[in-house]
């Protein structure tokens, strides 16, 4: 099924590789953040979706932890055609041919979540890149679900934000299809295959990825009421995505679109 578009897909992945092989080693950091954003931006359009950002002026640039409810595989792609930001993900993700490599070479950091002993040296890494300046990405879900609403947050990730002193901004990710409801069409959850979720996705027509940037929360002293008050802030936001039509506007020289309003947390 859609042989053609999974085709377009692959060639652009493999683009990918090329990109960061032969430019990012010439290029400023801005640089490779904005070719990172314009590749995710194309890799959206040919998974036939649009993008969606409320609120981006609550966005924070640098050394911020960013918390996500997790529904799909494309949501990494969302949200660096948001902004680039690299991503704590689960081990696996490294053996995958070509998102792997990608994932690795864009600072993405691999977590072995069946051992215990693992979450200790990520908490360090994540505390010391948050220090360093360095925007951070995790899910602290743990796992996808259909988007329709939230699993528990774990508290353990935030750890790092309340060692580095450094801020949390919930983000939250919403799908919506071209009658203006919610989709869960872009899910990859439970025994679904990668194929198995990309035929789902292709054959959902036009989606409209909405984000929704979050105030960003103080880091404070207890990881637990961090996780907590992440969680409410994500829930909110899920809650008036739902409740307000979307605005969608393109242009040819900007394809990433604004949508502004004051933030549910």
């Amino acid at each position: 099924m859609f042989v053609g578009r999974k085709l377009r897909l692959v060639i652009h992945l493999l683009y990918g590789m090329w990109v960061v092989a032969r430019r990012f080693p010439r290029a400023s950091a801005s640089e490779r953040a904005e070719m990172n954003r314009v590749w995710s931006l194309e890799m959206l359009r040919l998974s036939g979706m649009k993008l969606v950002v409320h609120n981006d002026e609550a966005r924070l640039d640098a050394g911020v932890l960013v918390v996500g409810n997790h529904i799909s595989w494309i949501d990494i792609y969302v949200i660096n055609a948001w902004r680039p930001t690299p991503f704590v993900s689960k081990a696996e993700i490294r053996k995958w041919p070509v998102v792997g490599w990608l994932a690795q070479q864009l600072g993405t950091v691999f977590v072995q979540r069946e051992k215990r002993s693992d979450a200790k040296r990520i908490m360090h890494e994540l505390a010391n890149r948050l220090l360093a300046g360095e925007m951070m990405c995790v899910f602290p879900e743990g796992t996808t679900t259909d988007g329709t609403s939230l699993l528990p947050f774990h508290a353990n990730m935030f750890q790092a934000a309340v060692s580095a002193s450094c801020p949390v901004q919930p983000i939250c990710l919403m799908y919506e299809d071209a009658q203006g409801r919610q989709s869960t069409a872009p899910a990859y959850i439970g025994d679904m295959s990668l194929d198995d979720s990309l035929n789902a996705l292709l054959g959902a027509g036009e989606i409209t990825a909405h984000l929704y940037v979050c105030d960003p929360l103080a880091p404070g002293a207890d990881r637990r009421l961090l996780a907590s008050e992440a969680q409410a802030a994500v829930d909110a936001a899920l809650q008036r995505m739902r409740g307000a039509p979307a605005v969608v506007e393109t242009t040819a020289e900007v394809p990433l679109t604004s949508s502004s309003s004051s933030s549910p947390a």
